[in-house]
């Protein structure tokens, strides 16, 4: 494995493997009105994710809630930084009814993050929850939660309204957390999954990695081992991407069969579910990475 990068050097070319073709089917043009038309956000389209063209193709999305602007300056991500409008209390409805309209039967929601809220936003998953299952009701349902600054009374609301997988991204390794995720804390974060599997026991609980930041092969590991203490049993990795000129630059860019090798690593440490691959992304093909059997009548 190749040594990181610092942060001041040139960036590095993008390989092949990494090419996404221009979508210009009628399903895509088709799920983009769709949630065009109901003030949808998606975090597909917000975060720059470069399988937006598939997803959209294939009539699936992941919704992002309580705006598109985040209160973070996480230097990974392209969302828009800044101060947040109120949350729009009919924005739990509008997601439901694009669910309907999208029929689909595994949904993602995510979210910014709300540091300017009491409860973080909890109240608008719960209440996006409620509405999903209101309105499809055989629908699965996974949550990607931001760390709500370690309010354990927030990710009760959300545990409360029975989401199916409770998702929450580690994203990198510990010594990065200040580059990279200066607002975040490496020891919350892994609280707030450890906290999830004790309320709600047998609820799937999910993390994803970034690779390619400038992680070492003894940080992924030990990291893999502190999810795994942690409850963690749905694993992702996928590549960083730049997202934007001032965002932070990529170290390397990890091949495909490195990430095999990742997988191979993590199910053999106790992982259950594992998707490892440079495009994989926290809810890309979520569905089938977790494999979730049908609730009971």
């Amino acid at each position: 494995m190749m040594k990181p990068r610092r942060q001041n050097e040139i960036p590095v070319r993008k390989p092949g493997w990494l090419g996404r073709p221009l979508p210009s089917d009628p399903a895509f043009s088709r799920t983009r009105s769709l949630l065009d038309d109901g003030r949808l956000h998606t975090v597909c389209r917000e975060a720059r994710c470069p399988n937006a063209g598939e997803c959209f193709s294939r009539g699936t999305a992941a919704f992002l809630i309580l705006g598109d602007v985040c209160t973070r300056r996480c230097r990974f991500c392209a969302v828009t930084q800044g101060k947040p409008q109120s949350p729009d209390p009919d924005e739990p409805r509008r997601v439901a009814e694009a669910a309907v309209r999208m029929s689909l039967d595994y949904i993602v929601v995510t979210s910014v993050t709300r540091d300017d809220l009491a409860d973080g936003g909890a109240d608008a998953f719960a209440e996006t929850i409620r509405s999903l299952r209101n309105r499809r009701p055989s629908a699965r349902i996974e949550v990607l939660i931001p760390d709500f600054q370690g309010e354990e009374e927030a990710l009760r609301t959300i545990l409360e309204a029975r989401p199916d997988v409770l998702n929450h991204n580690l994203e990198t390794v510990a010594r990065l957390y200040p580059e990279v995720r200066p607002q975040a804390i490496y020891a919350r974060s892994l609280a707030l999954l450890r906290r999830a599997g004790s309320l709600a026991p047998g609820m799937p609980v999910k993390s994803g990695l970034m690779l390619g930041l400038g992680e070492r092969p003894n940080e992924i590991e030990s990291t893999l081992r502190d999810l795994l203490e942690a409850g963690c049993r749905i694993l992702t990795l996928g590549q960083y991407l730049q997202p934007k000129s001032d965002c932070f630059l990529v170290a390397r860019f990890v091949p495909p069969e490195e990430f095999d090798e990742w997988r191979e690593v993590a199910l053999k440490m106790g992982f259950a579910r594992v998707a490892s691959g440079p495009l994989v992304r926290s809810s890309y093909h979520a569905e089938e990475i977790c494999m979730l059997e049908p609730s009971p009548a």
